[in-house]
């Protein structure tokens, strides 16, 4: 059985975002952030979604 890479991403970031999270609510929105992040990528190496699209000047056609 493979874990997707979204999901291992999302579980890295939380991880790394753990380790201040005990700071307070400023530290718990930043384990937000970097969960949402950590999943954007992991989902973008599965090709889920295309992050790529989202960036100006790629000049695609």
């Amino acid at each position: 059985m493979t874990v997707p890479a979204s999901v291992v991403g999302l579980f890295a970031a939380l991880l790394i975002a753990l380790t201040g999270a005990v700071g307070g609510l400023g530290w718990c929105l930043a384990a937000v952030l970097l969960a949402t992040v950590g999943y954007l990528v992991g989902a973008h190496l599965d090709r889920r979604i295309d992050l790529g699209s989202l960036l100006p000047g790629r000049g695609r056609g």
